[in-house]
């Protein structure tokens, strides 16, 4: 792997010299876009609004149009705003990890030690690890600061980052139905759940949807043409709430037995 940013884990008066590495790969299929007549590649240029001419990435700059003008701004200049920010993720408090809702997690990445970090890295990892707690902070990366989580996951350190809270859209617009339904549907849904429940392993997850498209990509570059499948519905509209509930519970069970 290829390092992707490089700097330092700042807690307190330590820091730890660290490479940071993205934790995640697609998994989709690469599919590119072509033209409907003749199946030519559809490309993206960038270019000159006034010249229509295309520009060279080496010549491209970053601006801030205020007023009527665009401030240029180089590499340096982003730095100049925060040197701090852009080297070190400052560790400002340690929290638990169930505090931090989902909804605000974004993109994992991991983090490696530099030689003269390893014992500070260890010592932070365990620590970690033994307290129950992880570490909230923030840092720049590509002249965007963010809010980030560093948490350990077995032996290394992984760095989540995390969503501002204005960056969250508000549900005040959204109709919420306020009860729970009748005592009886309330039992058999925690039956279910219940039922359905049991040790978490997500590596028993496949992405059969990327799959079963392989499949189909492949049977029409031979010139076959695939057969369609049935969509299964599993709602209907005329059965009630509990009738639907009491059939999951014997279609689980029967999936169990």
């Amino acid at each position: 792997m290829r390092s992707i940013w490089t700097g330092a884990i700042g807690f307190g008066l330590v820091n730890i010299p660290i490479k940071m590495y993205s934790a995640v790969r697609d998994s989709e299929l690469d599919l590119d876009m072509l033209d409907k007549k003749d199946h030519a590649n559809i490309k993206f240029k960038r270019v000159n609004e006034n010249t229509g001419k295309e520009v060279a990435w080496e010549n491209i700059v970053k601006g801030y149009k205020l007023e009527d003008r665009y401030i240029v701004l180089t590499d340096e200049d982003f730095e100049k705003a925060s040197p701090e920010k852009s080297k070190i993720i400052g560790i400002n408090e340690f929290v638990k990890e169930e505090e931090i809702d989902g909804i605000y997690y974004e993109t994992p990445y991991y983090l490696e030690p530099e030689k003269s970090g390893a014992k500070a890295y260890a010592l932070l990892r365990d620590a970690l690890h033994k307290t129950g707690k992880v570490g909230f902070g923030s840092f720049v990366l590509r002249n965007k600061e963010g809010l980030v989580l560093v948490k350990p996951m077995e032996n290394i350190l992984v760095l989540n980052r995390i969503r501002w809270a204005r960056e969250i859209r508000p549900t005040d617009e959204l109709t919420i139905p306020a009860g729970s339904g009748k005592p009886a549907e309330m039992k058999m849904a925690i039956e279910l759940i219940n039922q359905l429940s049991g040790p978490f392993d997500i590596a028993k997850y496949k992405d059969t949807y990327t799959d079963e498209l392989m499949k189909l990509i492949k049977a029409k570059a031979k010139g076959v043409k695939p057969a369609g499948t049935t969509l299964k519905v599993v709602h209907r509209q005329g059965k009630d709430l509990l009738s639907q509930l009491k059939a999951s519970l014997q279609g689980s069970k029967r999936r169990a037995s």
